[in-house]
């Protein structure tokens, strides 16, 4: 129970810090006058971190108690339980400080009157000067494009400041795009939880209790080595695939099939966390007659 709530709780700080600089990057590459204060930014960077907390605690929790050798009804249910208190009260509280802080503060834009935007990625290199600086980007400004004349463009009447398209900074993503796909999941991820919960906790509840007692059942993943280390990534591997089997289950797409083969005889919203609870019972009842096939084999050899 320490581990897993140590684990739960520094996983859950430190990719909410790591999250809310990367938002903090890009509202820097924009270059413009974005809505967005620090408490906003902070949230939201929770919000993405709790799926990453849920996941790579649950992950830990599971790894040490394989580790330990702890009996396997009681770790699950140790790390089930936890698992769904820990992320139910960060969610609630995450949405009462979100709440609290709508009022607004706008961020500082950088630069000043005449600042030059110019990026070489962009397409022949073109260049835009601001004459009234970032505060004002819908306002006069000037276009340089290699090997044309420079143009004067008078102010945008009417245009949402948010929208004018201005180059971006130089900063190359080089993240790979393994490491991209996942955090676009996770983030799909938190974004369904965070629906869920807006919608009541009846909801919310059965959805993050059933991806819980999935990812749990999971744990015979975790002994097919007897190497703990490659049990660990086997683990991770298969954490990865129920990722990705959310995200495909909560798409557009397969609502509409869930919608068109239940017809009016089960919700929709009912239709993940049943093939959650299916899966996990299946995994479960797999390591169950494993491990009666395992102490069947012993008492023979005995």
């Amino acid at each position: 129970m320490l581990f897993f709530s140590l684990g739960f709780a520094i996983l859950l700080l430190v990719m909410t810090g790591a999250r809310f600089l990367a938002l903090r990057l890009d509202w820097i590459r924009t270059i413009s006058d974005l809505p967005g204060t620090g408490r906003a930014d902070f949230v939201n960077a929770a919000r993405w971190a709790l799926s990453v907390a849920l996941y790579g605690g649950i992950l830990l929790g599971i790894a040490r108690a394989v580790l330990d050798r702890v009996f396997a009804p009681a770790a699950v249910l140790c790390v089930a339980l936890l698992s769904l208190g820990f992320v139910a009260g960060a969610g609630s509280a995450l949405e009462r400080l979100s709440g609290a802080g709508r009022a607004a503060e706008r961020s500082a834009p950088l630069g000043a009157r005449g600042l030059i935007l110019a990026n070489p990625i962009r397409p022949y290199g073109t260049a835009i000067v601001l004459l009234q600086g970032p505060d004002e980007p819908a306002r006069s400004r000037v276009v340089a494009v290699p090997g044309s004349p420079m143009v004067f463009q008078e102010e945008f009447a009417g245009t949402d400041r948010a929208l004018v398209n201005l180059p971006p900074a130089v900063f190359n993503d080089d993240t790979p795009w393994f490491l991209r796909s996942v955090a676009a999941d996770l983030r799909m991820s938190a974004e369904n939880l965070r629906y869920l919960l807006a919608r009541g906790w009846p909801g919310f509840l059965l959805y993050a209790g059933s991806l819980i007692f999935l990812l749990t059942s999971l744990m015979f993943v975790f002994r097919i080595s007897v190497w703990p280390l490659a049990g660990f990534f086997l683990g991770a591997l298969a954490f990865r695939g129920v990722l990705a089997l959310e995200t495909l289950l909560n798409s557009p797409e397969m609502r509409d099939v869930f919608a068109s083969f239940l017809g009016d005889r089960l919700p929709v919203s009912l239709a993940v966390p049943f093939v959650f609870i299916i899966a996990g019972l299946l995994a479960h009842l797999y390591s169950t007659m494993a491990y009666i096939a395992r102490r069947h084999a012993g008492n023979a050899v005995a």
